[in-house]
Parts: structure tokens; sequence; C-alpha cells
């Protein structure tokens, strides 16, 4: 490996760093932590119904949150050098995106598109949406969220230019606070090629609005 690929590398695992922690706190822990809060808000967690819900409510979190335990870059190491010159941009539009906000801990539901023109290598298209799920299985705040998923496949494919855009709703908007429920919000991160050449852009976006 190059010490330009091995630079390429070092920047994804920092944008990844939080996912080698490990957890401190049992699940007994957690679910006691539910119980507390059940409790708070007005319910008794001795109830028939809901005497199950913490150890639920635990299994549920691991998978909202399963992206902290995860490797951002692992599945894109695995790239294809035969693609017999191909040089213009890839674009994998509508991408579902569900993660939760890191201020109110409420669902963000949207979608996600992503662009990446191929520096004599290309990776599978799972792993363009697999690279979104890992992200977006943390709390987030969208702007931060955008920026990874460029960031990591920009170093990881060592490509000429990245583009993400994300389109979702945010919950601590819409069922909550303002209570806007049509309220979307947009948000656009470009890389290399994209940044630099405006009619690279502006295909981008004239795809992506199909």
């Amino acid at each position: 490996m190059s010490y330009k690929n091995d630079r390429c590398m070092k920047l994804v695992k920092d944008i990844d760093k939080s996912s080698s922690k490990k957890p401190e706190v049992t699940d007994k822990q957690a679910e006691e932590a539910f119980k507390t809060i059940l409790t708070w808000i007005g319910e008794n967690p001795n109830r028939e119904g809901l005497l199950e819900t913490p150890k639920r409510v635990v299994k549920a979190f691991k998978e909202y949150f399963k992206g902290y335990h995860q490797d951002a870059s692992a599945d894109l190491l695995k790239t294809f050098g035969d693609v017999e010159g191909y040089d213009d941009m890839v674009v994998e539009k509508n991408i579902t995106l569900e993660s939760h906000c890191e201020h109110h801990m409420a669902p963000i539901i949207g979608v996600a598109h992503i662009a990446y023109i191929p520096n004599k290598k290309v990776v599978g298209l799972s792993k363009l949406a697999r690279t979104v799920e890992v992200f977006s299985k943390r709390l987030q705040t969208q702007e931060r969220l955008t920026m990874q998923i460029a960031k990591t496949l920009m170093s990881a494919l060592d490509a000429k230019g990245v583009a993400v855009t994300i389109d979702a709703a945010h919950q601590c908007m819409t069922m909550r606070g303002i209570k806007k429920e049509k309220a979307t919000t947009v948000t656009n991160y470009y890389l290399g090629a994209f940044k630099e050449d405006l009619s690279y852009q502006n295909r981008y976006l004239r795809y992506i609005a199909k």
C-alpha cells in the first residue's frame, strides 16, 4: 500500500474512531435505566404490559446504534480495478436513511444520494449504501453525517471526487417543538472534482432530481 493510501486510510480511521469504543454499561444496567425512565414518565414498569419493555428497548437500541461498533471503511477495502478505463461519475440515489438526532434522540428519516468519480478502481454498489448505514446508526446531526460519508468515501476509494446529498425529516421538529410536519432538511457535501468543477455538480444534481 502506498504512502498516499496509508494516509487516506488513517484519515478514514480518524473519522471513524468512535466505532472502536467498547461499551462500559451492561445490558442489565441499561434495562434498569429504562425502568427508571418509565417510572419518571408516570408509568409502572412492573405492570404486565411493561415487564419486558426495558429488555426490548435495549435490544432495539442495539439495532438503532449498531454503527458505533462497525468500521465504516472495512467494506470499502475491496475494490475492482477491471473497469476498462471507466472514469465518469457513479451515482447511487434514493438510499434509505434512518438515524437519530443527537439533541433529542428523535428519528431522522430520509434518503441519501451519493456520487463518486473513480480513480482506476470502483467499489461494489452495496458498499456505498453500507457506508450510509454505518454512520447513520449513530447519534447524528445531518450536517456531520453528510460530511462523514463523503470524507470516508473520498479517502478509502482515493476517488477523484465525491458528492453526498441527504434529504431528511427530523422528528424532533415534526413531532415536537415547532411541529412542522412537512419540513425536510437538505445537506450537500462536495469533494475533489465535484467541488472544483461546477459541471460535475450540475450533472450530479440533475441526476438525483429525476
